[in-house]
């Protein structure tokens, strides 16, 4: 039966007004991230950009979220810092096949739309951008009632870059031999939430606001809301110095599952487990949980965000221009001959 009382939009729980207002701070962010190449602006239903400069370009593409780290975000009403995490982990995703981003698109899903979190959710997406030299071109904010819990969202993105096809970044130059680069993570960057926090928040009993336990100027949510790290520069650097024969983005899977990615058949990763100091917020993890050391090696980074494999008579040249960029690495193992790609853990 149709009902005679008039039933608007609003009242079904999706706020027009509100999604008018988010757009327009949104719009703010957007536009401090446009490059040369942008040719719409942020309301345009599809976004444009002009490709040029290139003889025979490949563009590379990622999608991905940033996982339950958003819980964290939720808990603590820090919305800022997210963004910019999405971004940077897309970028390293394409980075280490040689790509150099060109646009950034976020798609923001949320129960009830409250246009200021909406809004330094997106800032920290455009700093990210600004940051990489990437323009944040377009994307989606959905509100949909009954779809997610008060007072959360949820948060993915897409990214395209571009590289020569003669500079791709493939793995298959990589022989028995090279030198395996570990560059330091920055914490958990946007993998392993869900069991970090059920061992510090569920089991543990430990508060956002609670002092770490070996550093009292640093709270729990300041550790596990660390920005996960952008490798892009050591990555140009060494890939326009003719030095760089691969790179694995250390995400989800850990050194374990990413590092065979990028290795040719019949070769493995040989890795020094010692060669660096695993940083304290993985060590209080696997302690409180007595976490199996395959299933940890799995599911965190351990302190290595990216590894860069590089020749060892290129090994000084890579080091120096690593110094140079103040860009802290380590040593971390070699790449031998396998019957198949693997980790092999010393």
């Amino acid at each position: 039966m149709a009902s005679r009382k008039q039933i608007s939009y609003k009242q079904a729980g999706v706020n027009i007004d509100e999604a008018d207002r988010a757009v327009a701070l949104i719009r703010k962010h957007a536009r401090s991230t446009f490059t040369q190449g942008v040719l719409t602006d942020i309301g345009s239903f599809g976004a444009g950009f002009q490709l040029s400069g290139y003889k025979q370009p490949v563009l590379i593409s990622s999608a991905d979220g940033v996982g339950t780290k958003l819980k964290v975000a939720f808990l603590t009403g820090r919305h800022d810092t997210v963004g910019e995490d999405l971004v940077n982990h897309c970028v390293n995703d394409i980075a280490v096949q040689g790509a150099e981003p060109l646009f950034f698109l976020d798609y923001f899903a949320v129960g009830r739309l409250q246009a200021e979190v909406a809004s330094q959710v997106i800032a920290g997406v455009a700093r990210g951008c600004r940051r990489n030299g990437c323009a944040l071109i377009g994307g989606e904010t959905a509100e949909m009632p009954g779809l997610y819990a008060a007072g959360e969202y949820d948060l993915a993105g897409f990214i395209v870059g571009v590289v020569e096809r003669r500079n791709m970044l493939t793995g298959a130059a990589i022989n028995a031999g090279d030198v395996l680069l570990g560059l330091p993570s920055n914490g958990l960057h946007t993998n392993g939430y869900s069991l970090a926090r059920k061992l510090l928040f569920g089991v543990a009993g430990y508060k956002p606001d609670q002092p770490l336990p070996y550093d009292s100027s640093a709270t729990i949510a300041d550790e596990l809301l660390r920005v996960h790290a952008s490798y892009l520069r050591p990555i140009r650097a060494l890939r326009e110095a003719g030095l760089l024969k691969g790179a694995a983005h250390i995400t989800g899977g850990g050194i374990t599952g990413n590092t065979p990615r990028i290795l040719p058949k019949g070769l493995a990763a040989e890795v020094r487990s010692r060669s660096w100091r695993v940083p304290p917020i993985f060590e209080l993890i696997r302690e409180i949980g007595n976490v199996p050391a395959a299933d940890f090696r799995r599911t965190f980074n351990l302190g290595i965000g990216m590894i860069l494999v590089v020749s060892k008579r290129g090994l000084s040249k890579a080091a120096d221009i690593l110094d140079r960029l103040d860009e802290k690495y380590y040593e971390i193992g070699a790449v031998v001959e396998s019957p198949r790609a693997r980790v092999n853990w010393k």
